[in-house]
């Protein structure tokens, strides 16, 4: 079994979780199944998991990808912003000890995808982790939102210290013609960036992380699970985050902090070890913050 997709902060996060025989757990990115595989062998033939992704691909991947456990396994194509509707439906009675959410971006999900989530290939400027269910796509924010709308967006997003640069020249540039691929916009972003500044890291990858976060709504959808991942956990239960942004880490880090019936496990987020960052160097910005519900 191959994962191209490495799970970042893998043996912290079971370590935390500290999956038993016979107990049930939910996933709710499962992506490619990484880090559900070891907690399935963990929990052994009486356990049992909720898997859930909003990518229609990525629940296909994990399908294929843990087809051994298959008979302990509920796949669900659907947001975790609608967590209790998604267990009342297909997990009821099921007491849950650990929800675990990775709220990366999964390497298959820029490779095979399609829908322009990257900069490296030139597909229609998309990002809809669901089309089916979602409208709103990143060649409309392109070419629609005004030029302030834009700069709010790759701030707050992207935290992209260019912002405005990028958004008046997009704005300029659309005049003449529809900006429609990864490839037109990364080419416009990389021509507007001063040249010192285009060494670290490709000057378009923010941007892009920005309007992925827009498109896909990824702020207010965490916002909105946070509270039913507690409701649904059982006393005792484990809720593990892993994310990438600041943004997100920050209000995780809030939310552990102010509700009464979580015991934060990690006083400072968990990040990856010098050993991991040289095999995975994806897991540079990842951070793991657990608690445990009380009562």
């Amino acid at each position: 079994m191959e994962f191209l997709h490495q799970p970042v902060l893998l043996n912290q996060v079971i370590e935390y979780l500290n999956p038993q025989l016979g107990q049930n757990f939910i996933d709710v990115t499962i992506g490619n199944g990484g880090h559900s595989l070891e907690i399935l062998k963990k929990i052994g033939p009486s356990g049992k998991l909720l898997a859930i992704d909003n990518d229609p691909q990525a629940i296909q991947r994990s399908q294929q990808n843990l087809a051994e456990f298959k008979n302990q396994i509920v796949w669900v194509n659907d947001n975790f912003s609608n967590l209790e509707k998604i267990v009342a439906d297909k997990f009821k009675n099921i007491s849950i000890h650990g929800i675990l959410v990775d709220l990366g971006f999964c390497l298959d999900q820029i490779k095979t995808s399609g829908r322009g989530f990257s900069f490296q290939q030139d597909e229609p400027l998309d990002m809809r982790f669901n089309p089916e269910q979602q409208e709103l796509t990143a060649q409309e924010i392109i070419n629609r939102f005004s030029d302030q709308k834009l700069i709010e967006i790759f701030k707050d997003y992207g935290e992209e210290r260019f912002s405005r640069r990028i958004a008046e020249q997009i704005v300029e540039n659309r005049k003449e013609k529809e900006i429609k691929t990864s490839q037109e916009l990364a080419d416009l972003i990389w021509q507007v960036y001063p040249a010192k500044f285009r060494r670290r890291i490709h000057p378009a990858t923010k941007v892009f992380q920005a309007l992925r976060i827009q498109v896909n709504d990824e702020i207010n959808k965490l916002i909105q699970f946070l509270p039913q991942a507690v409701e649904i956990l059982q006393p005792q239960g484990r809720l593990a985050i892993i994310s990438f942004h600041s943004l997100e880490d920050r209000q995780v880090k809030h939310f552990f902090k102010n509700h009464s019936d979580l015991q934060i496990l990690t006083k400072k987020p968990i990040q990856a070890t010098e050993e991991e960052l040289k095999n995975n160097p994806a897991s540079r910005s990842a951070k793991l913050r657990v608690a445990q519900k009380q009562k």
